[in-house]
């Protein structure tokens, strides 16, 4: 953790920074203004952050590594400190051991952390796991000067490295592997092996193993690097499967024939070293960059290529600053999109994009000079240390200016890609693409990247206006208004207005030119798919006026059809089709669509031209349309229309009422009116299917009296007659058609025998007076038994003979002597029934009953005999006021007001007291003339409340269904229960 006082010296470094900072900005890079305003709520953080660790060595520190959140150094002669980044607090201090003046050159720490390598200046190699303090040596090892270590990163683990290649300062490289295990009893040390593979030249001279790294990339391929100082080298082969633990010696001897494939530079600064830039995604590294004499090789790792590893190679040559005699870089660290050189006293950040240095950070010379740069691959941080202190650098969003770069060189794809989630720079960037595509005259893709950007919309569209570039304006505004939101309606008016108009210009000149071919129908496709947009649907319909204006402006008729259909004005395109005399496109469109309104409008039209065409078309539609609307046009073309119009007529009108089963008096109406014009043998057969009672029928019966009286057709008139019940009328014609059709209406009156009388006299009145049938006549009499053969003598003459009427004569003397005997029956009956009745009423006077002196009333429970009372049959009793208090609410409203009537005179029949001498007149006193008495009163009342037993009578039977508790005085009584 850093201390206050460094704290306070990074923040002056940063106040006041000596590097030199180059940032592109929006003006230096040539784009126009954005929509977009640029406010920061806070200062940006630096991209590297540096921090010094709040760490003091006890000794100079002579080298340090770290990896996988593992740090080591080696502090003075003999001591070796060791922290786990995860508990920093936690330190380990390990002794080598050693007595001479030996000093650690070099230290190797593998990708798990747990491996480490300490090669002294002696040639001499120590071993160090991370679970163990104890330091052992490596004699196979002994001998060399160890330079470089290539940790096998796909089979090596935290028990055993796996084959491993190590580089030596003679240019040898040597396959080793080291395992923490004790060995066996003749091998007791941790190096399982150590053999030769290879060795390393320049300009003919045994030249340092500078650095080393092991790769597998895909199919099983292994690529290994190796450094010198002036060369690189690359080798490349495959491993036999089963044979990786055996190592990489193959891969050398399959390269032993060739000479190997390398890189040379001329100049020679004693050293060098290569750094790799790995993905936290990726399991192999993506870059590289070799820190040489002539500067630093930068390039890509491409491992699908057969004969090289590298790809996009650049040298980026070393600032002027840099001298290589007196100031050389010391070390370099490889990020995503910087490289980072160590000089002695500052560290330099140079873009891999643009190799421009884009931070410098000075550090103070109390630390001492700085000696190594090393950057952990597990936590991407980056370490720096000098004898007295150590550094960490924090990279921070790293890419936060990549698209700057990447727009500055015309490469626009990356560029958007690292300002996804900036729309302000994103905006930038679309409106450089867009002018760079418009200056290069690539003017589709322009408008497109324009249509993205916040600039000003006016300006652009004047910009292709002026270039005559109607198609990208067109591809501009189609863009524009695919991100345009729906609440922008004003915006989404204007820009499909104005795309109908270029639309149909591009058109105009299309056909200008005869061009009849694919070229002119995918325009008119593309302007139909335009038209028909469900997103901007609400936008054409309520300005379809202005569409059709502009359609029609240009005279493109078809174009029009097309847009009514979209817009579902079918009218429009009906009318068009009847204009061009079209009627079977017309019906068409009326029957696809099944709009009501419009077939009502244009019916009339169509059913004077195809009327067979259109009744099936009526007939399909069914019951989605109303007739009654239809029949203006069935009326017009009814009365002067062809045969065939007529009987189209008539067809759908008979579907309407026998299939449809409509009941609209028009519809009955105009199909009667149609037959009696045109076909009247069916329209007997329709009034006789129609139905026999007023009820039924749905036509207006007198508009068809009056329509068969005017065409003569009496038989329908005897039918219409029957129907209405005018019997009498009925009788009257029909005797003029035929008589028995007369007889079959005298029978209908079946309820009025009067009346059947009547009509059967007319009938024969008619046979006897008119016909002068006489058998004819005394048929009539067989057929209604109401007719005597007294009811039609009248009608014949004198002269007819009575051999005639004999038998119908004889017939009703008989009936009439039958009827007399029945009388004489009846009378006897009567009489013996009264007598009954009177000796019933006598017996009744002399009946009488008991009541004792203990007998309660039945509706009171108080006494009997203290007041009035009333002894029913059943042998309830009550008293006068209990019986008219029980009775008098079960009563009919009006039998209740005749009740008080008869009580209000009772009580108004109260006589004074008067002598005992004259007790009848009393009792029978009169309330004057024509007035009853009030024995007549009491009589009355009696008839009323006693007239039955209230607990055994109908009375009771009839209010079982009623409530206890009257509905009107439910709420009272309720309330008094609370």
């Amino acid at each position: 953790m850093a201390s206050i006082l460094d704290e306070y010296e990074d923040s002056q470094n940063r106040r006041h920074p000596v590097q030199q900072h180059t940032r592109l900005s929006a003006s230096n890079i040539g784009i126009t203004h954005s929509g977009f305003v640029n406010v920061r709520l806070e200062e940006e953080k630096p991209i590297f952050n540096k921090q010094r660790i709040d760490f003091t060595p006890p000794e100079k520190i002579n080298h340090f590594t770290v990896c996988n959140n593992q740090l080591c150094m080696s502090l003075g002669r003999d001591t070796l400190l060791r922290i786990d980044l995860g508990k920093p607090n936690q330190l380990n201090q390990v002794e080598l051991g050693r007595k001479d003046e030996t000093k650690v050159h070099k230290l190797f720490l593998d990708h798990t952390g747990s491996h480490l390598v300490i090669c002294l200046n002696a040639n001499e190699c120590l071993y160090l796991n991370r679970n163990t303090q104890k330091v052992r040596s490596l004699s196979r090892w002994k001998g060399h000067l160890i330079d470089s270590v290539a940790w096998n990163r796909v089979l090596g683990t935290e028990a055993n490295t796996g084959p491993i290649l190590v580089g030596t300062s003679l240019g040898l490289i040597f396959e080793a592997e080291i395992s923490t295990s004790e060995g066996s009893l003749f091998n007791t040390h941790p190096d399982q092996y150590f053999r030769q593979v290879h060795a390393l030249e320049e300009d003919g001279q045994p030249a340092p193993v500078c650095c080393l790294e092991v790769e597998r990339g895909m199919d099983s391929k292994w690529f290994i690097v190796a450094t010198t100082r002036k060369r690189l080298f690359q080798f490349m082969g495959k491993v036999p499967e089963g044979s990786e633990q055996q190592g990489f010696s193959s891969i050398f001897a399959q390269n032993q024939d060739l000479l190997p494939s390398f890189q040379e530079f001329p100049v020679n600064m004693g050293y060098s070293e290569i750094a790799f830039y790995t993905p936290k995604l990726r399991s192999f590294p993506k870059a590289f960059a070799w820190m040489m004499g002539n500067g630093v090789l930068y390039g890509q790792l491409d491992y699908s290529r057969p004969d090289s590893l590298l790809s996009d190679v650049q040298v980026w040559e070393y600032t002027p600053d840099i001298d290589l005699s007196s100031n050389k870089p010391l070390s370099i660290v490889l990020t995503q999109f910087h490289f980072l050189l160590l000089l002695r006293d500052r560290v330099k950040a140079i873009c891999t994009l643009n190799g421009q240095v884009v931070h410098e950070d000075i550090f103070p010379d109390k630390f001492g000079s700085l000696k190594r740069m090393i950057k952990d691959p597990a936590g991407g941080l980056v370490w720096i240390y000098t004898e007295l202190a150590v550094f960490r650098y924090h990279i921070q969003r790293e890419a936060r200016d990549v698209w700057q770069m990447y727009t500055s060189m015309n490469r626009f794809d990356l560029a958007k890609e690292y300002c996804r989630d900036r729309p302000e720079c994103m905006d930038i960037v679309l409106a450089k693409e867009a002018e760079h595509c418009f200056q290069n005259k690539r003017y589709l893709e322009s408008a497109k990247c324009y249509a993205l950007t916040q600039n000003y919309f006016e300006e652009i569209a004047l910009k292709f206006i002026e270039a005559k570039e109607e198609e990208a304006l067109k591809e501009f505004l189609l863009k524009k208004l695919s991100n345009l939101k729906q609440a922008e309606r004003t915006q989404i008016t204007l820009l499909v207005t104005w795309l109908t108009e270029l639309y149909l210009n591009r058109l105009g000149r299309l056909e200008s030119r005869d061009m009849e071919g694919t070229v002119l129908q995918e325009a008119r496709q593309e302007f139909h798919a335009f038209l028909g947009s469900s997103r901007h649907k609400d936008c054409f319909y309520n300005n379809r006026g202005t569409i059709y204006d502009l359609l029609a402006s240009h005279g493109n008729v078809g174009d029009m059809v097309h847009f009514s259909v979209i817009m579902q004005d079918y009218e429009r395109v009906v009318s068009h089709h009847c204009q061009h005399d079209n009627y079977t496109a017309a019906l068409e469109v009326l029957s696809k669509h099944c709009e009501q309104k419009v077939f009502y409008k244009f019916s009339p039209v169509l059913m004077q031209h195809i009327p067979g065409k259109v009744v099936d078309a009526w007939i399909q539609m069914g019951k989605k349309l109303d007739a009654k609307k239809l029949i203006p046009a069935l009326v017009n073309y009814s009365q002067t229309g062809s045969a065939q119009q007529i009987n189209e007529s008539i067809r759908y009108m008979e579907f309407c009422v026998y299939e449809l089963a409509v009941k609209d008096e028009a519809i009955h109406n105009y199909l009667l009116s149609l037959y009696a014009k045109y076909k009247p043998d069916s329209l007997l057969q329709y009034l006789k299917q129609a139905g026999t009672h007023p009820s039924e029928v749905h036509y207006d019966l007198k508009y068809a009296l009056r329509l068969c009286a005017e065409h003569g057709y009496q038989q329908a008139c005897v039918l219409v007659y029957r129907i209405m019940e005018l019997y009498e009328e009925a009788v009257d014609l029909a005797l003029q058609v035929d008589v028995d059709l007369a007889k079959s209406c005298a029978d209908l009156p079946e309820d009025d025998e009067e009346l059947r009388k009547k009509l059967w006299l007319k009938i024969a009145r008619h046979v006897v007076l008119e016909e002068k049938d006489v058998k004819k006549a005394m048929n009539c009499l067989s057929s209604c038994d109401l007719l005597k053969i007294e009811d039609i003598l009248p009608f014949f003459p004198d002269f007819v003979t009575i051999d005639h009427f004999k038998e119908a004569i004889c017939g009703s003397l008989e009936e009439y002597n039958r009827h007399i005997e029945g009388l004489k029956q009846e009378m006897e009956e009567a009489t013996e029934s009264a007598k009954h009745i009177r000796e019933d009423i006598q017996e009744m006077r002399n009946k009488y009953g008991v009541v004792e002196s203990q007998e309660k009333c039945a509706a009171c429970e108080f006494p009997l005999l203290n007041r009035p009372f009333y002894l029913f049959l059943c042998s309830h009793m009550f008293h006068y006021d209990c019986l008219l208090q029980e009775v008098t609410p079960h009563l009919p409203a009006y039998r209740q007001a005749k009740l008080e009537e008869l009580q209000k005179k009772l009580a108004d029949t109260v006589q004074p007291a008067r002598p005992r001498r004259r007790p009848k007149e009393e009792d029978t006193v009169s309330l004057g003339t024509g007035q009853p008495s009030r024995e007549q009163i009491k009589s009355d009342i009696d008839d009323i409340i006693a007239a039955e037993c209230v607990f055994c009578g109908d009375l009771m039977i009839r209010s079982i269904d009623k409530p206890f508790i009257d509905p009107q005085k439910y709420e009272e009584e309720k309330s008094s229960w609370l």
